[in-house]
């Protein structure tokens, strides 16, 4: 099987010629191991495009996620203030909203495809989908709506005002998930992608609640995985964190595959899972397994996630979060194979 009809397959809860591996997101990792810098690549869309598929020549990963670890830059397009570290992702230097939401109002989402770098991005993963689209799955990333909202206004801001002014965070979480929409539509109705990744570590277990993860970030997921699925694509969510007490709640955002942090308990999650019908996947840790566990600590890790998860299908190894790019090759490559050697 191809790897991504091998991951689809998956998705749909069959049991392929053998378990799917992969990363999640994996641009600080592809960057650092291509030579680049993240400011390198902007108005760069051949050598952006040929960074990730060299990188995706070591490890063969089935999803090409182009133009992982810009995601602040999304806001950097409506304005925000945008700060390039020496090591890791652009971070956002201060939220877009001072005072209110009404202040988004002002804001021109089509501004997005003005960009120079989303332009970019959406150039470089035609030309990754173009090359290797019939085998791997080719996609680029964005924040979840509730973390978008958050960048917008703030965390600690949004966290208060799911308290004080619900209201507010429902209008930034509205907007956010508006701005998501467009940024992956030339990429959906030009048929380039068939999946959307989505990376939502705000609505994360450790920061939100399940009550305001039911009110606030559900239906903004289902809103955005529904209007993908309307046009063939499917997503990809992550959501950092213990999330154990909601894990029905993420079989319900309309994701076809949710990938889980190290936090949760795997065997409770494939409970959930397989009882909801749902694709799971997880979750090696990435910093203390994949960064600096010798290759064969590696390797029983995985087996003993796979021994846990795989069983009946469903299933795609994958770390607990995105990898630190100082993850050595030879301990992914231990991560897939480990993955490739698993039987049912």
């Amino acid at each position: 099987m191809k790897p991504k009809e091998r991951l689809f397959t998956t998705f749909d809860l069959g049991q392929p010629d053998h378990v799917p591996a992969c990363i999640f997101g994996g641009g600080m990792w592809v960057l650092r191991t291509t030579g680049y810098a993240f400011q390198d690549l902007i108005g760069k869309p051949k050598e952006m495009a040929d960074a990730y598929m060299k990188a995706n020549e070591l490890v063969h990963w089935p999803i090409i996620y182009v133009g992982s670890g810009y995601n602040n830059l999304q806001v950097g397009a409506l304005g925000g203030k945008i700060k390039y570290r020496r090591v890791g992702a652009p971070d956002l230097e201060e939220p877009l909203v001072k005072e209110t939401a009404n202040e988004l109002d002002a804001l021109d989402i089509e501004a997005l495809a003005r960009d120079r770098l989303i332009n970019t991005i959406w150039e470089a993963t035609d030309i990754v989908a173009q090359a290797v689209g019939k085998d791997y799955a080719v996609t680029m990333t964005t924040w979840g709506p509730f973390t978008l909202g958050a960048q917008l206004y703030g965390v600690e801001r949004l966290m208060k005002a799911a308290y004080k002014a619900p209201q507010e965070v429902e209008k930034v979480i509205d907007f956010a998930a508006r701005m998501i929409l467009r940024v992956f539509q030339p990429l959906v109705d030009r048929g380039i992608i068939e999946l959307a990744s989505i990376a939502d570590p705000t609505a994360s277990g450790d920061l939100v609640s399940r009550k305001h993860f039911d009110r606030f970030a559900l239906k903004p997921l289902q809103k955005v995985t529904s209007a993908l699925r309307a046009k063939g694509v499917r997503s990809l969510l992550h959501i950092c964190g213990n999330t154990t007490d909601k894990l029905d709640l993420l079989t319900e955002t309309g994701a076809d595959c949710v990938s889980i942090d190290q936090k949760v308990t795997l065997a409770k999650a494939k409970e959930v899972f397989t009882e909801k019908k749902k694709c799971l996947a997880g979750n090696v840790a990435p910093v203390h397994i994949l960064n600096e566990g010798k290759p064969d600590f590696v390797r029983q890790q995985c087996e003993q996630a796979l021994a846990v998860g795989a069983p009946g299908g469903g299933f795609m190894l994958m770390p607990g979060c995105d990898i630190p790019p100082t993850v050595p090759l030879e301990n992914i490559q231990v991560f897939m194979k480990t993955a490739e050697v698993w039987r049912y």
